[in-house]
C-alpha cells in the first residue's frame, strides 16, 4: 500500500479528524462534511468497510443516533456527562486507552456499571499500520485484560484505531481477532483542551451535521461537550432521534468468528 501524506491541501477538501500532517503506511479516517442532513461522502473507503464488516454510520435511513467518546485521559468532565447519560436514559461506547484505564478505573468500572459499553483503543495508542500483527494483538488484548481487571465487562469487540487511522491490512488483522473497527460520521475539533468555545459551539457543530445514523465521535477532556450533552440529547428527542447502542446497529451474523470463541 503507497503512504499516504495528509497535508493541509487534503484537509480543505476531505476533512480529517486525529490526523494532521503525518506520514504513515495507511489511510486517515475521513469523509466529506455536509450541513444537508444526510450520510456524508467517503469515496474509497466505503468497499474496505464493507469488506471487514466495518461501520462508520447506521444505513438503515431510521432517526437513529449513536454517541461515542474516545478516552485517552480525563479532564473531570467525564463524570458530568456519565451523569447526563443516566439522567436521559441514554447509552453510549467509551472507546478508552491503557493510560485512562490505569488512571481512571473507577470511571470504567462506572461507565460498564451504568450499562455503556467500553471499546477498544489500544493500550499505548499507536499506529496499527506501521506496527506487526503481533504487536497489535498485544494492544488490543492488554487493553482488554486491563478493563476486564477493573470492570464486569471482560470481552470488547469494537476497536477505534489510535489516531483514525487504518489500511486494509489492519481491517483485516483485527477482523481475525475478533474486532469490528467502528469509525464515525459526525465529529468537529474538540479536543483542544485550551481552545474550548462555549457549549453553543459543540452544540452548533452537530446540529449542523446530524444526519439519521450518525456515530458521533466526541472527546470527554472537552468542557464544551459536557455542558452541551444535556440539550443536545433534549432537542435530537424533540426532532424525532432515537439514541441507540452499537450493539443495536451491529447485527450478530457480521461479528467475527472469534468473537464467539471459535478462533
Amino acid at each position: 500500500m503507497k503512504k499516504l501524506i495528509v497535508s493541509m491541501a487534503v484537509l480543505l477538501t476531505f476533512p480529517l479528524f486525529h490526523v494532521a500532517s503525518i506520514e504513515a503506511e495507511g489511510y486517515g479516517w475521513g469523509y466529506k462534511k455536509n450541513s444537508d442532513h444526510t450520510l456524508p461522502y467517503i469515496g474509497k473507503y466505503e468497499e474496505m468497510l464493507e469488506k471487514y464488516g466495518a461501520y462508520y454510520a447506521d444505513k438503515s435511513g431510521e432517526k437513529n443516533v449513536y454517541l461515542t467518546f474516545d478516552n485517552g485521559y480525563e479532564e473531570g468532565y467525564t463524570d458530568d456527562i456519565l451523569d447526563v447519560l443516566k439522567k436521559k436514559e441514554v447509552p453510549a461506547t467509551f472507546f478508552v486507552t491503557g493510560h485512562y484505564v490505569e488512571s481512571e478505573p473507577d470511571l470504567v468500572k462506572r461507565m460498564v456499571d451504568e450499562g455503556h459499553i467500553i471499546g477498544n483503543h489500544s493500550y499505548h495508542h499507536p499506529d496499527f499500520s506501521v506496527i506487526s500483527k503481533e504487536s497489535m494483538k498485544k494492544e488490543l488484548e492488554d487493553l482488554e485484560k486491563a478493563v476486564a481487571e477493573v470492570s464486569e465487562q471482560d470481552d470488547l469487540k469494537y476497536l477505534r484505531p489510535p489516531r483514525g487511522i487504518f489500511n486494509e491490512q489492519t481491517l483485516d488483522w483485527s477482523y481475525e481477532l475478533g474486532y469490528l473497527h467502528i469509525f464515525w460520521s459526525l465529529a468537529f475539533i474538540d479536543w483542544e483542551t485550551s481552545k474550548q468555545k462555549g457549549w453553543e459551539y459543540a452544540f452548533n457543530q452537530i446540529m449542523d451535521q446530524i444526519h439519521p445514523g450518525a456515530i458521533i465521535l466526541l472527546h470527554t477532556v472537552s468542557s464544551d461537550n459536557a455542558q452541551a450533552l444535556e440539550r443536545l440529547i433534549t432537542e435530537l428527542h424533540k426532532q424525532g432521534y432515537a439514541f441507540k447502542s452499537l450493539d443495536d446497529l451491529i447485527l450478530e451474523d457480521k461479528l467475527p468468528e472469534a468473537v464467539y470463541g471459535y478462533e
